[in-house]
């Protein structure tokens, strides 16, 4: 859609008309959002954040690789990946008494929840059992607990919920027609199911996808509406700028527009209010000016810490600098630790 054909922006009150629908957001709808003059979209969002969160906090997350390399899958961005070589080494799961070093680091930093990636495709029981300890220990710390392993089977999401697992991430990645694109290991519908499994236990969903990998203007924002029309809309979102590493098929992809990235946040923030919209892989490589326009739009939540998964990730001083420059506070999750200073 062309931006010259919108003679009004798109208001709070149609926003509200889209609610009543059997969809809630339709394709076309967010992609006229996306297709907004840069001001009045910003415009727009900052009114919906600021109508449902404190619009100078912010959570901070950390996110911990609890078991890295050796995936099967070959999702075309992951260095982790064993069709890729990347220098990324296969280890073992972490030890609990490591975990626990690393989440009372994290919770000591400011962190609020703690979140474990395993690079797995699907994790087998004995994983699941293995890893509902390591949530154990992270709840014994005082931190909420977050876990990425992969899809899921019946009945695994309940031995998770049972350890005290707070939230289970499973990004969509893409469009689904753009899907196979990036990834031929698994289908679409499979992230799909895992995510109702997630929801079946009672276990809050954490979901997102990643911006920068080829895809058009309109498959964001049907990775957007794909997101918005879950049976339950996620209670966090992610959104990923694509880190391109060297070994990877994706690792010359083009850079994207930075302000296709805060219109990016802007739509997430607009299509789902109540959602912590996290700014997650990719952060460093915005700079500090595009960090605060994405807090503009409606990101409220930030992975936080020296290491995101196997790529870097602003160091804690960093962050705290530019958080106290911006006004921004910690979420307060953690006794005694309300703000920067």
């Amino acid at each position: 859609m062309n931006t010259e054909t919108l003679e009004q922006p798109i208001t709070l009150h149609q926003r509200a008309a889209h609610a009543n629908d059997a969809e809630r957001w339709s394709v076309d709808a967010i992609e006229a959002l996306l297709n907004l003059p840069f001001n009045d979209l910003l415009w727009q969002a900052q009114q919906v954040h600021r109508a449902h969160h404190d619009p100078n906090e912010v959570e901070l997350a950390t996110l911990l690789s609890v078991k890295t390399g050796g995936c099967p899958e070959d999702c075309g961005y992951c260095p982790q990946s064993v069709h890729y070589d990347t220098g990324v080494k296969a280890e073992k799961l972490m030890a609990s008494g490591e975990v626990k070093q690393a989440a009372q680091a994290a919770k000591a930093a400011g962190a609020t929840r703690f979140c474990m990636g395993a690079a797995w495709r699907a994790p087998k029981d004995r994983d699941i059992d293995a890893v509902a300890e390591l949530v154990r220990t992270v709840k014994d710390v005082g931190l909420e607990a977050c876990v990425t392993l992969g899809m899921l089977a019946d009945g695994q999401a309940e031995k998770l919920k049972s350890a005290g697992l707070d939230y289970y991430n499973h990004n969509l990645d893409c469009a689904p027609d753009f899907y196979g694109e990036i990834i031929s290991t698994r289908d679409y519908q499979d992230r799909l199911d895992t995510l109702d499994r997630v929801r079946g236990a009672g276990v809050k969903v954490c979901s997102g996808g990643i911006v920068g990998m080829g895809e058009s203007r309109r498959q964001r924002a049907a990775l957007i509406a794909q997101l918005a029309n879950l049976p339950e809309v996620p209670d966090s979102v992610p959104i990923n700028h694509l880190v391109k590493v060297e070994g990877t098929p994706l690792a010359e992809q083009p850079d994207l527009d930075p302000f296709e990235f805060v219109r990016m946040i802007a739509a997430a923030r607009i299509t789902m209010p109540k959602a912590r919209v996290r700014l997650s892989a990719g952060r460093q490589q915005l700079g500090e000016a595009v960090q605060a326009l994405c807090f503009l739009a409606g990101a409220n939540s930030i992975f936080y810490g020296e290491k995101l998964l196997i790529t870097g990730n602003p160091e804690v001083a960093g962050d705290r600098a530019l958080m106290q420059r911006l006004g921004i506070r910690a979420h307060a999750g953690v006794p005694g630790v309300t703000a920067f200073g």
